[in-house]
């Protein structure tokens, strides 16, 4: 099954990532510290990743804990994918150009770029 999380889901998921574990509350107050959600939506959002295999829930305790069934590398490939072949058309160079020109990257990932790219070059 190809999952592909919302937006609004990854940021429930960024949250399960970082905590390893937790409840729709821990959630919800970590969401709210950057923008406006309502409790009742970040519950229903969150039932709504357990039917979709997003996250599992432990019932054995009073309060219900959610874990990531989906890893951030899985997560992240997915949206990757998505936004290469709806904005950029299935230009990855022309993500890549966009990506630096936008945005600076350090003299660090600069050379990590370069190593990655001289690596790829290697595989032929």
């Amino acid at each position: 099954m190809d999952l592909k999380p919302t937006e609004s889901e990854l940021e429930i998921l960024q949250v399960i990532w970082k905590r390893g574990q937790c409840s729709v509350r821990d959630v919800h107050e970590e969401l709210v510290k950057n923008k406006e959600a309502g409790y009742t939506t970040t519950l229903k959002l969150m039932q709504i990743m357990h039917e979709k295999g997003l996250v599992e829930r432990d019932t054995n305790a009073k309060t219900h804990l959610y874990k990531a069934l989906i890893s951030r590398e899985r997560a992240q490939q997915g949206a990757l994918d998505k936004i290469i072949s709806t904005v950029f058309k299935g230009s990855t160079s022309d993500l890549v150009i966009q990506a630096l020109g936008q945005h600076r990257a350090s003299k660090d990932e600069i050379d990590a770029i370069k190593s990655f790219l001289d690596q790829f070059e290697g595989r032929d």
